[in-house]
Order: C-alpha cells, then structure tokens, then sequence
C-alpha cells in the first residue's frame, strides 16, 4: 500500500472509533492494534505493554499529575479574589480600564496552574462579577478572559509543554522557559488590543473607578505576594538550576498546600477534592500518552512517518511553507480534538519533517502550543469555549464570536515567532539547567 492509502486506512480507523464515543487514549491503542495486526508479524500484546510500560514510567512525567495537583490546591482557595483585589488598582487607569484584570490575572495564574481550563475558571469567577458590575461591554469581558486564558498553556509550568517535551524527549526546563518571553509578549498584545478598543469603541461606557493614592495602591498590592512568592519558588528554582522541573513541581504542591492553609482554605474536603481531581485528569493524560505511543510504534513498523517526511520533502517546500501548511493542519485538527491531544496524535508524522527542515525543536514547541491555545476557542470542540459557556449562560455563538479577536492575535504572534525566533530561543539557551531537567 502507498503512504496515502495507508495514513487514509489509519484516519477512517481512527475517526471510527472517536465517532463511537471511545476514549481518545483508546482510540488510539485501537488504531495502533489494528495497524500492527495488519502491517506486523509480531506479537501484539507483549509489544504494547512494554510500549505502554516505557512510556509511562518516565521519570519526567512525574512532573505532569504534580503540576496539575497544584493548579487544583490553588483552584480551591480565595486567589482569584485576592488577584483582583491586588490587580484592580493599578489596572483603573490604563486605557481598556479593569478588563486588564482578565489578562494580568490569567497571565499570574498561568505562571501557577498550566491549564487554560483551571486559568479561565479561577480568574472568571472573581472577574466576570466584578467587571458586568461595573457596566464593561459583555463581548469584551467574554472574549477577552476567553482568549488570555490561553496563556494557561504557554507560561509555564504549561501541561502541554510537559507532554510534548515527553513525546519528543526534549528538555521540560528548556521548554517552560522558551515560553516566558512569547507568553509575555502575547498578554501585551491581548492588553493593546483592549487599550485599542476603549478608545474607539462606540460601545464603550463602564463606570468610572474611584482614585487611590500610590500608597493604598500598594498597599493593596500585599494580596499579590503569596501568588508572586509562589511563582517565584517554582520558576526561581528552575531558573538558578536549583531544581529539574519534576522538583520544582514538588516545591510548588508544598508551597500550593502552604498558601491554602495560610487562607484558611485547606481542610480534608478541599484537600480530597484537589487530590481526586489531579488523578482524574493525570490519568486522562496518561491514557493519551499510552496510546499515542503505541499508535507511534505502529506507524514506525509501516515507515508512514518517514515516508510521509519523504514525500513532503519532495515538494520542496521552504521552510515557511511548511510552518503554514502546519498552522492550517493544526488549526483544523483542533476543530475536533483537544491540546493535548493533537499534540500527541501527530508528533510520529510531524517530527521527522521538523528535524529534516533544520527547524529547532525547542522553538516548534512554542509555536505548537500558540497553535493549540487558537483550538482551544475554535469550535465546535474549543474547550475555553464550553467553559466559558457554564460560567456565563451565554451561547456558543456569541463567545466564539467574543474571542474572534484574540484568535487573529495568536494568528498575528506565528508570524511574529516566525520572524523573531529568539523569543523563543533565547532564554532556554542561556539558562543554567541541573541534570535531568
């Protein structure tokens, strides 16, 4: 069979199953069976328990349930109130006002939870009230903690870049810090286009802010210092090589259980409901990985992957070209699947093409995951976009519409990354980095 038959043989399999209402994870070990039992001689079952063995008992992966552990202990305190409160007057008199807070807070959020969903839902809770209270436009406060929670996926410790830096065996340090600087840059165009908007907006009236002094806006600022020491202990400790990223996990789940007892908020209800809800969605996670990379290993006995990397390879095409033929590829495979998903689901194929076009690893990861934040408010799958609907009874329509903008910026930032590759680069290539990192 030619490549094409055989990666269209493998898509009918795979969206059979996902039609069905199987488990992603299981799709693909589905897939991955079917492809070894049709191409292959061996034995099926010993191949992917030692693949399923392997690919789960890295100890990088350790970093991965800690790190949601953590975002889950934070969900359940007041932070998101005490964000505000620190957030609120310094954010009064730029231009766009408190719809700033949806940004800054998911960008200090994101730097503690990595995941957008945990982002949207702790910074919404505190903000939606606060900012419809004080009459901002709805589309406005919708889209724009729609689109900046995103950035959950980015700033690290980022869940997404801890699965592709496992499914490609890179660095999750280097990682993390190569999205510092995009993740900044990319809040700052989500806060012009806001800072835009109230100024040329006919819809735009809030009600305006009462004026602090200096001194009680710093005062105020204290509620910020328990999220900021977090932070700090967490990249700080990855940052001066103190830490791998798995230990630096570990501090911030102390560090996470510290700042919920200091608020009152940890007690055995609190602290079972985090707990359960890590596992949950570490082994949702893991379920992925198993299968991605028994669907890897089945692809690499037919030789698709590094026929396929031949095939494009043969189209000649610049290495611009192929980064939009990406760009396309994921922003439609994101209309049906989730992050993490994609991410896994396609790394076998898209790798060799990666290291054949001379294109950093490191840096792909970066533009990976701008790509994936855009699927994360696409319909009809956007996952931002079914959270943003419980938190608001508004229709999908209507969010999606809200968050158009902040997809054409993360459009606007692939190019940008494109054209500056140092902002992703250069921070992992100078950074100090403990063995095991």
């Amino acid at each position: 069979m030619g490549d094409l038959s055989v990666i269209m043989l493998f898509l009918f399999v795979l969206f059979l199953l996902l039609g069905t209402g199987v488990w992603v994870g299981l799709a693909l070990m589905g897939v991955a069976w079917f492809g070894m039992e049709l191409f292959t001689n061996r034995p099926v079952g010993d191949v992917m328990i030692t693949t399923i063995w392997s690919a789960l008992s890295s100890w990088t992966l350790t970093s991965l349930p800690l790190f949601i552990w953590m975002g889950e202990i934070l969900f359940r305190t007041r932070l998101s109130e005490d964000m505000f409160r620190g957030l609120a007057p310094w954010m009064a008199g730029l231009p766009g006002g408190l719809v700033h807070t949806n940004i800054v807070g998911c960008t200090i959020f994101a730097a503690v939870s990595g995941s957008s969903a945990a982002t949207l839902t702790t910074v919404g809770k505190m903000s939606i009230p606060e900012l419809r209270r004080r009459n901002y436009p709805e589309k406005m406060v919708v889209g724009t903690l729609t689109g900046a929670a995103t950035l959950g996926l980015m700033i690290p410790p980022s869940l997404t870049l801890i699965v592709y830096g496992v499914t490609i065996n890179e660095s999750i340090t280097k990682l993390f810090f190569a999205g510092v600087i995009p993740g900044i840059v990319l809040a700052a165009m989500f806060m012009g286009y806001v800072a835009i908007y109230s100024k040329t907006a006919s819809d735009w009236a809030p009600d305006r802010e009462a004026g602090l002094s200096f001194a009680d806006k710093v005062k105020n600022s204290r509620f910020l210092i328990p999220v900021i020491l977090l932070i700090t202990v967490v990249i700080g400790s990855m940052y001066l090589g103190f830490a791998t990223a798995t230990e630096a996990a570990a501090f911030g789940v102390l560090g996470g259980l510290v700042l919920a007892a200091s608020q009152g908020s940890l007690n055995w209800r609190t602290f079972s409901s985090s707990l359960m809800g890590a596992t949950r969605t570490s082994a949702m996670i893991a379920l992925i990985l198993a299968g991605a990379a028994f669907l890897s290993l089945a692809m690499g006995f037919t030789g698709l992957p590094r026929g396929l990397a031949n095939l494009i390879a043969g189209l000649e095409l610049s290495r611009f070209e192929l980064l939009m033929a990406l760009l396309v590829f994921y922003i439609i495979l994101g209309c049906f699947l989730d992050g993490i998903s994609s991410v896994v689901l396609t790394m076998a194929v898209v790798e060799p093409m990666i290291r054949d076009a001379g294109i950093d690893l490191i840096w792909f990861g970066i533009f990976i995951v701008v790509v994936v934040e855009m699927a994360q408010i696409t319909p009809p799958i956007g996952f931002n976009l079914f959270v943003m609907q419980g938190m608001t009874g508004h229709e999908m329509n209507f969010i999606a519409k809200a968050a158009i903008p902040m997809f054409l910026i993360m459009v606007l930032m692939v190019f940008i990354l494109i054209a500056v590759p140092d902002l992703a680069t250069w921070l992992p290539d100078n950074i100090r980095q403990r063995p095991g990192g």
